[in-house]
């Protein structure tokens, strides 16, 4: 494997924001790169709203500029989805968590103008569909969106469960049906340490050639990525079961390209905590479906924080967003070639 690489920041000094989060990439079909983040004082901040910037004929950035916002709530984990030269943007609003609020907003021109925001499932508390990560379209025509929930534990106050399902829809993302909750056996999770959760979040989605074979790899509390298969179009899914990878509890995110070559790009880190160091940030490839990972590349190794990234491919480039400091955002393109 060859790979040709080249890093770029979204944008550098000067914003009108003090922290940014939670990005995401997407790829039009003209090749027009498109990323969006959360950004304000700090996460959670009732100023936070949701800004975007576009990649220019010769590499370079706009200006971020916002596209979400609502007076005085808080707004988090924008989810870029390109279908075709249509542009869709799914973010959260909500002061807490466990009562967050899916929203959307459609772009036809490239992200230039979008669409007044609207629910997507209309009365949700606690968030449906795509929570940080990608949907992806399978060959029947149906739309996965990655989602998961934070609860609170009835049987334990104060402490939270998570929980991971899809949103599925067989309209073009007009409407949404949530799918059974991935099974987890709680009774031998360790959860985060003395932290407050225990649980899964944030699946990423891939699919092989078929509809009906669905995979997903999860952030978990238990210091490992954990996995959960699906075989009828997303709609069960088996009880998650660790992977070889460590993590600690640090967002992810997986991609698979047209060579069915997987790529995901993680904090290879172990531990239970997210006070535990988000640093190295690591690209690791996988050609047996998911089954084992290798050939590491590696985004940043300095002390610091890189998490929270995002991956999308087309043709033999990967594209990859993350959180670089809390201060800005990190873009790279990678081109990958595959030894014959």
């Amino acid at each position: 494997m060859k790979i040709e690489a080249d890093k770029q920041y979204v944008f550098r000094e000067g914003q009108p924001f003090q922290s940014s989060h939670g990005s995401t990439v997407a790829v039009l079909s003209t090749g027009v790169v498109i990323v969006a983040w959360f950004a304000g004082l700090h996460e959670k901040s009732s100023d936070t709203a949701i800004w975007m910037a576009v990649q220019e004929q010769g590499g370079s950035w706009s200006a971020p500029r916002k596209v979400a916002d609502e007076e005085g709530v808080p707004h988090w984990n924008p989810v870029l989805y390109a279908q075709g030269s249509s542009l869709v943007l799914f973010y959260k609003v909500g002061h807490e968590i466990t009562h967050w609020h899916t929203r959307f907003i459609r772009s036809e021109d490239g992200g230039q103008t979008w669409t007044a925001a609207r629910e997507l499932v209309s009365g949700d508390v606690g968030g449906r569909g795509p929570v940080r990560n990608h949907p992806v379209q399978l060959a029947s025509g149906t739309i996965l969106a990655p989602a998961s929930i934070e609860r609170l534990d009835p049987e334990m106050p104060g402490k939270q469960v998570w929980e991971a399902f899809v949103d599925i829809s067989m309209d073009e993302g007009r409407t949404w049906t949530k799918s059974a909750s991935v099974p987890m056996n709680l009774s031998v999770y360790v959860g985060a340490g003395h932290w407050f959760a225990k649980g899964l979040i944030q699946p990423a989605l891939w699919s092989a050639s078929d509809a009906e074979h669905v995979h997903m790899l999860l952030r978990s509390t238990e210091g490992w990525i954990y996995r959960s298969d699906s075989a009828d179009g997303g709609r069960t899914w088996c009880e998650a079961y660790p992977t070889e990878l460590p993590n600690n509890n640090s967002g992810i995110d997986v991609t698979r390209m047209e060579s069915g070559l997987l790529a995901l790009v993680y904090n290879p880190v172990s531990g239970y905590s997210t006070e535990s160091p988000r640093t190295p940030l690591v690209v690791a490839f996988s050609n047996d479906n998911g089954e084992t990972w290798g050939h590491e590349w590696v985004l940043e190794d300095e002390p610091g924080e890189y998490s929270y990234p995002s991956i999308v491919s087309q043709g033999q480039s990967l594209y990859i967003t993350y959180t670089w400091k809390r201060d800005r955002v990190a873009f790279w393109k990678l081109n990958v070639q595959l030894s014959e």
